[in-house]
């Protein structure tokens, strides 16, 4: 290769990383280029099944120092704040007609691939019931993006997802990312199984918004026009026929807004809500999903239980976890409860990540320093806290995962592998069903003592 050819790609790359590095704060707009990788499934044998993850016994407020929470393996809810959550979960078990719990379960890059979720939402949809897939994005804004059974086709969107080239407005929808499409822009979806019988597309009405038509197998559902006049969040809601296995949205005239659509059952049952971006962030969340428009779409969602699951982008930026990290979660903390104030919110902490040194792949200092102060943070506002770190081995963990055989995490020491994302996601699962068993037994206890006299 030419050596000006040589240097030119190589000062290209240099501005990629500087690009990559740099935190928002400090910049007009992300390029994440260290995740131009993908991650989506191999056919690898499937990994040992961890063991369970006890709920630690907290039944009343109690005030812990930060160290000690971040210590704690499984679910930590000393003041009860997923009660809204394990009731809503109690009447679902008990096959009450209609009875859905909805989460909505925000997070990084492996929850952009539906790591970590699939097999969480997979578990829980057993036991108590599957309604459904839930939201999925209108398109694919990375190659790696996917929902695990679902097929996403579609051409002619032009894309903008908060976390990185983002809306000026700041309307991105529930998950995050915002599609504009014009005359014959359309997506396709294949859905995992034929009992799906609602979908529900979200998008902008706005002055001046064209239409959009929606399909089954062939059959027209119905079109949608999305002028207003004014900007506001938009849901038009379709029963499905029978049996369908594939749904089409097509622009038919006009300019459209769209930002995903979901699809559901009739119920009983848990609707798992995968809403991951690719270098998603606690301050992306904070600062690039306009206040309103997100507190609309949540609210229209109904959520039990909300999951913030942040921290693995931040952990290469020490001076701002110091500095800015605490005060920007809080923020999200309260934004959220603002938003949705029946819904539950479990902060959820990023998993193990590993950096080489001296030849050896070790943990950065600063990872438990964002769980500590995740910890503090939850334990300070009331919020539940899973400790996904601690959990899932700790310090030194995705060390032992990239040795293991079949290994479990990729090799950037952060992304797991199909085996990897199965163990956090059974390891969540088991901390929130023991922790609903704990919820169940002691009110039954309650009941049955009665009134005290």
């Amino acid at each position: 290769m030419p050596k000006k050819t040589t240097a030119a790609i190589l000062f290209f790359a240099a501005i990629l990383l500087g690009l990559q590095y740099a935190p928002a704060r400090f910049k007009l707009a992300r390029f994440d280029a260290a995740r131009v990788l993908d991650f989506r499934p191999r056919n690898l044998p499937a990994a040992p099944e961890p063991a369970r993850v006890p709920v630690a016994k907290l039944t009343r407020p109690v005030h812990l120092a930060p160290h000690s929470v971040a210590g704690m393996r499984g679910l930590v809810d000393p003041t009860g704040n997923l009660t809204p959550f394990y009731q809503a979960l109690w009447r679902t078990e008990a096959k009450t007609p209609g009875a859905i719990t909805r989460v909505l379960h925000y997070g990084d890059s492996p929850v952009t691939a539906d790591s970590i979720t699939a097999d969480a939402r997979m578990l829980l949809q057993q036991r108590f019931g599957d309604a459904g897939h839930g939201f999925v994005l209108i398109g694919k804004p990375w190659a790696w993006y996917g929902h695990r059974g679902v097929r996403l086709t579609s051409r002619g969107w032009n894309i903008e997802p908060a976390s990185q080239s983002r809306a000026r407005d700041g309307l991105h929808g529930l998950g995050g990312v915002n599609f504009i499409g014009s005359t014959s822009a359309s997506s396709t979806i294949q859905l995992p199984d034929d009992r799906h019988t609602r979908v529900q597309v979200y998008f902008e009405e706005q002055p001046g918004g064209g239409t959009f038509s929606l399909s089954a197998g062939g059959t027209l559902l119905g079109d949608v026009e999305t002028a207003g006049d004014s900007k506001a969040p938009g849901f038009a809601a379709f029963p499905l026929p029978p049996h369908t296995r594939e749904v089409t949205l097509t622009v038919k005239s006009g300019s459209v807004r769209v930002f995903g659509w979901s699809f559901e059952k009739a119920g009983p049952g848990v609707i798992y809500n995968s809403l991951g971006l690719n270098g998603g962030q606690v301050q992306v969340a904070l600062r690039y999903f306009e206040p309103t428009q997100w507190a609309e779409e949540l609210q229209h969602e109904k959520p039990d239980l909300v999951v913030i699951n942040y921290g693995t982008n931040e952990s290469v930026y020490p001076e701002y976890i110091e500095r800015y990290y605490e005060k920007e979660l809080r923020s999200l903390v309260e934004r959220v409860r603002a938003s949705v104030p029946r819904a539950a919110v479990l902060i959820m902490s990023p998993m193990d990540r590993g950096v080489r040194e001296g030849g050896e792949i070790v943990t950065p200092e600063v990872l438990p320093r964002i769980v500590e102060i995740q910890a503090k943070v939850a334990m300070e506002t009331g919020c539940a806290f899973f400790n996904t770190f601690e959990a899932m081995g700790g310090a030194g963990t995705m060390a032992k995962w990239y040795a293991s055989q079949p290994r479990l995490v990729s090799a950037d020491f952060m992304h797991p592998l199909p085996g990897g994302a199965a163990i956090v996601g059974r390891l969540l699962n088991s901390a929130i069903c023991d922790g609903f068993e704990q919820f169940k037994k002691s009110h039954m206890q309650a009941r049955a003592n009665g009134p005290e006299s």
